[in-house]
């Protein structure tokens, strides 16, 4: 699925899954559920992202955060650029965790 512009992302096999998202009562049923669709490498890799924003948020330098969490500095860079300028998605996450 090669999406190459910002209005194609939301596909409708994307907008099932945002509604099978919001329909996880609890955080059992969540974890079950992201074990269940994500290979463990798919989990890290989301798992350390929102770490990112959540450090790029607390106003950590991009070098200590790529060096405490080993992540490349391109993964912090994209992750900064898209709680700055994206969606919102991060920072909604973010203040509905009090991690902000």
């Amino acid at each position: 699925m090669k999406q190459t512009d910002s209005t194609t992302w939301r596909t409708p096999a994307v907008e099932q899954l945002a509604t099978a998202l919001t329909q996880i009562d609890n955080q059992e049923q969540m974890l079950a559920f992201l074990r269940d669709v994500c290979s463990f490498n798919e989990l890290a890799t989301l798992a350390q992202r929102l770490e990112v924003a959540r450090l790029v948020d607390a106003g950590h330098s991009y070098a200590e955060i790529a060096r405490e969490l080993g992540a490349s500095t391109a993964t912090v860079t994209r992750v900064a650029q898209w709680l700055r300028h994206g969606e919102g998605g991060y920072r909604a996450v973010l203040d509905r965790a009090g991690t902000a």
